[in-house]
């Protein structure tokens, strides 16, 4: 059912916007809410209000829908699925489609757009690179700054895993979620890395 919002658009308005669905998931982190459409993916949305006093995460890894659209699209089907499968059969990550984007940034020419799709592609579950090295990966060996202002533009976290982006010193660096929240992501893929070696 369209919004009142949309009724009252023009029908030349409604063919450039997007019927934008949001689904609520509930989460070791927290709360996580996806936007998208028919198309793509918009944002994903980090809460982090899972952090208990003590600075700790809760230690269950379900990761379950809370609100969603009567009919989910499936775009947003896809990204549950991935983050479900994240949380808590993280090698099936690599076996999901990964959902299609739809938010202006990624589909735009600029190096913020080349930094996110090369992190998307080259850097693993387990795996971390330095601000530096990803700028060279994505073809600017100078541009490590540009490289931060690129993972806090970035729409889809967790996804395209920018938490995945820490200093050449080995500090995590910051994180739009907060530092808490890359800490716990980085301790989880690494935890649950360590276990399918076995």
């Amino acid at each position: 059912m369209a919004s009142k919002l949309h009724q009252k658009t023009s029908s030349e308005d409604v063919e450039t916007q997007c019927k934008k669905l949001c689904v609520v998931l509930g989460s070791p982190i927290g709360r996580i809410e996806i936007s998208g459409c028919e198309t793509g993916v918009h944002g994903i949305h980090l809460q982090g209000d899972a952090v208990l006093q003590n600075g700790t995460m809760k230690s269950s890894v379900s990761c379950e829908v809370h609100e969603a659209p009567e009919e989910m699209a499936e775009p947003l089907k896809q990204c549950t699925a991935w983050l479900r499968a994240y949380f808590c059969e993280p090698w099936m990550t690599e076996k999901l489609p990964v959902p299609p984007f739809h938010h202006p940034l990624l589909e735009q020419a600029s190096f913020t757009t080349e930094v996110l799709w090369t992190l998307l592609r080259e850097v693993k579950f387990g795996e971390v690179v330095s601000y530096k090295q990803l700028a060279d990966l994505a073809g600017n060996s100078k541009a490590a700054r540009a490289v931060g202002g690129a993972m806090r533009s970035n729409p889809i976290p967790i996804i395209i895993p920018c938490h995945r982006v820490i200093c050449s010193s080995g500090q995590t660096g910051n994180y739009t979620g907060g530092s808490h929240l890359k800490e716990w992501l980085l301790s989880h893929e690494k935890l649950l890395k360590e276990k399918l070696a076995y």
